[in-house]
């Protein structure tokens, strides 16, 4: 639902902020006062051109933001928060609600926000086109769009499952036509493979690789290469231990010496027999360390050629590496993995035909209950059609013809219908449908995009929209120029749709939740609405020249009063009477108790 929208210095609108409520909103006020352009701002936000002229005079850039909260429908909640989530735009602290907004400078530049994220064009309208329709331009209504066509229809009919079934069906197919097409290459391809992995395989084997050993390998050639150097640099120290340099007695004699002398000190003085085990410990470990660098030295070989196995077999690693990854690990996991799949080429034969086999099965499991799906929807689309009709006739458009187009394209490789056909599908099924409508007699069936817009198409749009009021989740509709060339009558039966849109008829035909907005200059249909707005412009003087602002109130009851009798044009106690009584027969209507048509 869209609770509010701000709208700065955009056209002759300096500022504003509209709140609006659940149910029917109605937006009133004379021509020229910004009403439309209101629509305007929110077609930005669904995608619409922006050029700098859309800039009010003397401000550098224009700005709209929408704030929404999530439909109560779960699917298409859902449907808003995986693409938010999809795109990192989600917003933990709020996850119920999406603030879209988009700034448009004097250079032409744009600026588009997702919860205060900056996003590009075609996201930022995807996510509104979620959200909201605008009714009367006929540029954002997911209606005359064909791919939302079979949606509607199979929720309208209830379709989902059955559908469910097929694409569950095609989602396996595709999976085995994947694999098929993986295994169906070329008897070279398939050969050159062969031989390339039972290369790799080989050769990886044949190394016998251990992990860790390329670390242990760079270090005996460390030692190996040094042995000489070791050696000298182990003995020295023995003999700086041991023996010292002729003028000195070794480091362990000079100690032993200091030891013997504590110990004669601890004898006078106990409090120092600490420090005499010290010197007896700190004279042990010299001697331990001594004798370890002795048996180092002597380990130490000179060993040219176990130097030259190592070097060799830290070369082969590192060829090893360079083809099929950085450790030993990663080689020895590049190993399993071209074993398997050298297994499964080595079975391609068998494999193939298996797949084959499901694949045709496949075919024919999509065809029989996509073929079922066709039939009901064709049913439903008769339904549908008689309906539509229907409320096009409440809605003075007795003459005007709707259908629904069911269609399936012949493909060589596609599903086998019962009659032995073959089809194109996919995860929908097998039918291509799109709604079609002829709005005056003699005029053939076309398609919904191809009609006018204005007036006619926001009515075809109510029609539509009350036949697939339970099957079109879009949360917020917008209708503009709905009015066009009716009568005061027949505007209160277009009054008593939208308010039927909005969920809120007693007995609970309409069991999905829109927002309506609906921008009018009749009075019978104003009065159906839950919350009524009025738009003005106001000429101020600005720095010594007049300036036009739109300004937009909310209407108390007894406000409404006035401004429905404004647009009866009845100024009058007898103009008020006649308001009162049309509030009040709506006031049944909305009750129950009176059925207009």
């Amino acid at each position: 639902m869209l609770t509010e929208l701000r709208i700065q210095n955009f056209a002759i609108i300096d500022e504003l902020r509209l709140e609006f409520g659940p149910g029917l909103n109605i937006l009133t006020g004379e021509t020229g006062a910004g009403k439309s352009i209101i629509i305007d701002a929110v077609g930005l936000l669904l995608g619409d051109r922006a050029a700098g002229e859309w800039v009010r005079a003397g401000a550098e850039l224009a700005r709209i933001e929408a704030t929404f909260t999530l439909p109560p429908d779960p699917e298409r909640a859902a449907e808003i928060r995986s693409l938010l989530e999809a795109e990192g735009l989600d917003d933990p602290d709020n996850p119920d609600w999406v603030v879209l907004s988009r700034e448009v400078r004097l250079n032409g530049r744009n600026l588009c926000r997702i919860n205060g994220r900056s996003v590009n064009l075609q996201l930022l309208a995807d996510v509104a086109g979620l959200l909201v329709d605008v009714h009367g331009q006929g540029e954002h209504l997911g209606l005359l769009r064909p791919r939302t066509h079979i949606h509607l229809l199979d929720r309208y009919a209830g379709l989902l499952g059955l559908r469910a079934q097929v694409a569950e069906r095609v989602a396996e197919l595709r999976r085995v036509r994947s694999e098929l097409q993986r295994l169906r290459q070329d008897a070279r391809t398939v050969a050159q493979r062969l031989d390339l992995l039972s290369f790799q395989v080989e050769e990886i084997a044949a190394a016998h690789l251990r992990p860790g050993e390329d670390a242990e390998l760079e270090s005996e050639r460390r030692r190996l290469g040094n042995a000489e150097a070791l050696n000298n640099l182990a003995l020295t120290a023995v003999g700086i231990l041991e023996q010292g340099d002729g003028e000195l007695p070794g480091a362990i004699d000079m100690v032993s010496e200091a030891v013997g002398r504590i110990e004669k000190l601890a004898r006078i003085d106990p409090d120092m027999a600490p420090r005499a085990d010290e010197g007896q410990a700190l004279l042990e470990q010299l001697s331990e360390l001594a004798r370890t660098l002795r048996d180092y030295a002597e380990a130490l070989e000179f060993n040219p050629e176990r130097l030259a196995e190592v070097e060799e077999r830290l070369e082969l690693i590192a060829n090893l590496k360079r083809k099929y990854g950085d450790t030993i690990e990663q080689i020895l996991a590049y190993a399993i993995k071209a074993q398997q799949e050298l297994e499964e080429l080595n079975n391609w034969e068998a494999r193939t035909a298996d797949l084959e086999h499901r694949e045709e099965t496949l075919l024919r499991e999509v065809g029989a209950l996509a073929a079922e799906l066709s039939e009901k929807r064709k049913a439903a689309g008769e339904a549908l059609a008689r309906q539509v009709e229907q409320e096009l006739a409440d809605l003075r458009m007795a003459r005007a013809r709707f259908g629904v187009s069911i269609e399936q394209v012949e493909q060589a490789d596609g599903a086998y219908l019962p009659d032995g056909r073959r089809v194109a599908f996919d995860g929908a099924g097998i039918d291509r449908v799109e709604f079609l409508i002829s709005a005056n007699p003699g005029e053939p069936l076309k398609p919904m995009a191809r009609v006018a817009s204005g007036g006619e198409t926001a009515r075809l749009m109510l029609a539509l929209k009350s036949t697939l009021a339970h099957a079109d989740a879009t949360p917020t509709l917008i209708f503009d120029e709905i009015d066009q060339g009716i009568g005061g009558r027949v505007g209160a039966i277009v009054g008593q749709k939208l308010w039927r849109l909005t969920g809120a008829a007693a007995n609970g035909d309409n069991p999905v939740a829109h927002q309506v907005l609906c921008i009018t200059h009749l009075p019978q249909l104003a009065a159906f609405g839950d919350h009524h707005y009025t738009v003005s412009k106001q000429v101020i003087l600005e720095d010594g020249e007049e300036r036009t602002h739109t300004v937009v109130r909310t209407l108390s009851p007894a406000e409404r009063i006035e401004e429905l009798m404004a647009m009866l044009g009845a100024q009058s106690e007898a103009g008020r009477r006649s308001v009162e009584e049309m509030l009040s027969e709506v006031a049944q209507v909305k009750g129950g108790a009176l059925m207009l048509g």
